[in-house]
This record gives structure tokens, C-alpha cells and sequence, in this order.
């Protein structure tokens, strides 16, 4: 069907075409304005909620015996497995920049079924928190990882039955035993991380009834069976066949949490963590609610590993993302950080932060 003509208008009827938007109507401006609070940087710093410090850093180190020289960790770039002196060089200058404490590792020659590296008074944990605390006095909170995978020829966090699985309570006597060698070699505060049933208890027990009532408990109450902690392995020369996931945390699970959490600090714990940091932000948030007693997060291996991966290959601005990360743990709630980046940080704020860092000041 052919459509008719429009009739054709008079040419002095005709109008030219135009591109002119049409006139909007006033419309008041609007009546909170949160940018006015963004607007340089010395307005920024005034209203900053969260504040970064070199004293809410902790430090880990890794210390092998027999080492003659620094062992580079290649997952971690940066990080080393140390010499007894190289360990005592970094700690002190850890503590020079400010950070607020040290959490020691140790990586053995000689390892067996119960981990007896762990209790050995001469063995190399125990020998570098003696020296450390010779060293260093209480300038800083000396931890000590109270777990025995390090030290174990199969790499669990515990002694195993005859069938191979983690045996929960006769794990908990060598955590005692291994409570008391940590703190007769001058450790502030032991971290039981194995997630064993009791462990805090025990620890606590052990501990008062040997007259160590002030050696104070840095409990791993929500720590996760997570990937993120491959580069650690390589970093204690894990000896691990299997998984953790018998003991523990499963990542899909939130409250439980909170109920490792009552159970901690009804033990004893004198401080709680989570574990990893980053993607368990929603985790740490509820326990610092619900928690009476400061909570700490660690941001593990892979996470690191993760920004230096990336930093390398020049995807992200390196130290502006530490800063960032460290702040989402500070901002979650936790009082104290683990991080490898601990005393490069601390160094940051201590001499000065870089002009593309001064927003994090």
C-alpha cells in the first residue's frame, strides 16, 4: 500500500532544523555534598577514619638451621629464610623502625613423627627465641609460632594415630610440652595455630601450672584451609602430603567462627586471629564484633605472593596496594597485622612516606 504525500508546505512557512538541547528547568543543587570532604589532601587526612601505624604490624620471620647464608623464598620475593645472625640483623632493625612485634618460625635439618625439633631446647626455634629475647629484651613482643608442622616428617600440625589421622588429644601434650619450651626461651606470646580442639587450654594450663602465668596466647581461632598459604610451605620446607581440612576451618563457613571464638577466650586466649586476611574481611569483621579481646588478621603468603606477582609484571602500583591491604584489615577492625611487609612499611613511616604515598600518613 503506497502512503500519501504530505502536502508541501509553503516555503515561508519553512523552519531551519537545530541541534540546540532544550533549556533545562532549574533544578536545586544537591543537599549533601560528601566531597566537600575530599577535597585536598589536608582535608582528606583531617576526616580519615583509619589510621595505619608501625605498631599495629607484626612481623613474621623464618629462621633455618645449619643456614650459613640467607636461603631466598622464591614464591615470595624479598623474603629469605634467615642465619641465627641474619635473623637477630633483621629483627633488630625491625624494631629500630618500629614494628610492633616478631612472629618466629623455624625451619629444621632433622625432622621425625612428634616433631621433637619442637620441645628441643637446642633446637632451632627455641635457640633463636633464646637469642632473640637476650638481644632485645621486651624493646618488642617476641611470638612463637606453637605448631608442630614445621617439625614433623609428615608435615601435620599434630602426632598422627595408627591409622595416620591427627590424633586431636595426644597432639595437645606436645603443644605443652612445646608451650613451656617456647616460653622458658623467653617467647611473649605463644601462637597455637594447629586448630585443635582444647589447644588454648592446654596451652594456658600448661603454661600457669609451670609458673608462666604472664607468657600471654596469640590464638589462630578462625584460621582457614585455604590455598593462599602455598608459598609458606615452600618457606618452611612443609614436608605435607595431603590436606588440613580435618582441622581446619572450612572456607564456606562463617559462624563457626564465632564459636571458635567463645571457645577461645573462655580457654584463655588473650588475643584471637584470623586466618588468612583479605579474603576472609567479612569473617574478621564478625569476630571483632563479637570478640572481648583485641583480634588480629594475617595476611598470608599467597596474598603477598599475589602483589608482587603483579607488581612484577607492572598490573598495579605496588606499594600503594600494600598500604591499601594492610588498611582493609585495620578498617575490618584488627588491632594487630601479620604482614611480610611489616618492616619495610614501618621504614615507610618512619622516614617519611614517599610523596605518592602521603594519602596513607
Amino acid at each position: 500500500m503506497t502512503r500519501p504525500a504530505s502536502p508541501a508546505q509553503p516555503a515561508s512557512d519553512a523552519q531551519p532544523a537545530s541541534s540546540a538541547l532544550p533549556a533545562l528547568p532549574d533544578v536545586p543543587g544537591p543537599i549533601e555534598r560528601p566531597r566537600r570532604l575530599r577535597s585536598s589532601s589536608a582535608m582528606r587526612s583531617l576526616v580519615r577514619e583509619t589510621t595505619l601505624r608501625p605498631a599495629d604490624l607484626v612481623l613474621p620471620m623464618f629462621v633455618r638451621e645449619g643456614a650459613r647464608e640467607d636461603r631466598p623464598v622464591s614464591s615470595m620475593p624479598g623474603v629469605v629464610q634467615h642465619t641465627e645472625d641474619s635473623l637477630l640483623r633483621a629483627a633488630e632493625q625491625a624494631v629500630e623502625r618500629g614494628v610492633g612485634g616478631l612472629m618466629l618460625f623455624g625451619v629444621p635439618e632433622r625432622k621425625d613423627p612428634v616433631g621433637s625439633g619442637a620441645t628441643d631446647p637446642d633446637g632451632v626455634l627455641n635457640r633463636a627465641l633464646a637469642r632473640l629475647r637476650s638481644e632485645l629484651g621486651d624493646a618488642t613482643v617476641l611470638m612463637a609460632d606453637l605448631c608442630l608442622d614445621e617439625f614433623t616428617d609428615h608435615g601435620h600440625c599434630g602426632v598422627l594415630d595408627a591409622a595416620g589421622h591427627v590424633d586431636n588429644d595426644a597432639t595437645l601434650a606436645r603443644y605443652r610440652e612445646m608451650a613451656l619450651s617456647q616460653a622458658e626461651a623467653g617467647a611473649h606470646l605463644l601462637g597455637p595455630s594447629g586448630m585443635m580442639d582444647g589447644q588454648v587450654a592446654a596451652v594456658r594450663d600448661a603454661l600457669d601450672a609451670a609458673g608462666c602465668a604472664d607468657v600471654g596466647i596469640f590464638a589462630y581461632t578462625a584460621k582457614y584451609a585455604s590455598a593462599f598459604y602455598g608459598p609458606f610451605r615452600e618457606a618452611v620446607d612443609s614436608s605435607l602430603t595431603g590436606d588440613r581440612r580435618t582441622y581446619q576451618q572450612d572456607p564456606a563457613n562463617a559462624r563457626e567462627a564465632l564459636r571458635e571464638l567463645a571457645l577461645d577466650v573462655a580457654e584463655g586466649a588473650d588475643l584471637v586471629m584470623v586466618k588468612p586476611g583479605l579474603p576472609y574481611l567479612d569473617v574478621l569483621t564478625q569476630v571483632v564484633e563479637a570478640s572481648p579481646v583485641p583480634v588480629g588478621a594475617y595476611q598470608v603468603s599467597g596474598e603477598y605472593a599475589m602483589i608482587e606477582a603483579a607488581a612484577a609484571n607492572g598490573w598495579i602500583d605496588r606499594d600503594r596496594t600494600v598500604l591499601e591491604s594492610l588498611l582493609a584489615f585495620r578498617r575490618a577492625g584488627a588491632s594487630t597485622v601479620l604482614t611480610y611487609y611489616a618492616s619495610e612499611v614501618a621504614d615507610w613511616f618512619t622516614t617519611g612516606l614517599p610523596d605518592h604515598l602521603r594519602e596513607f600518613a
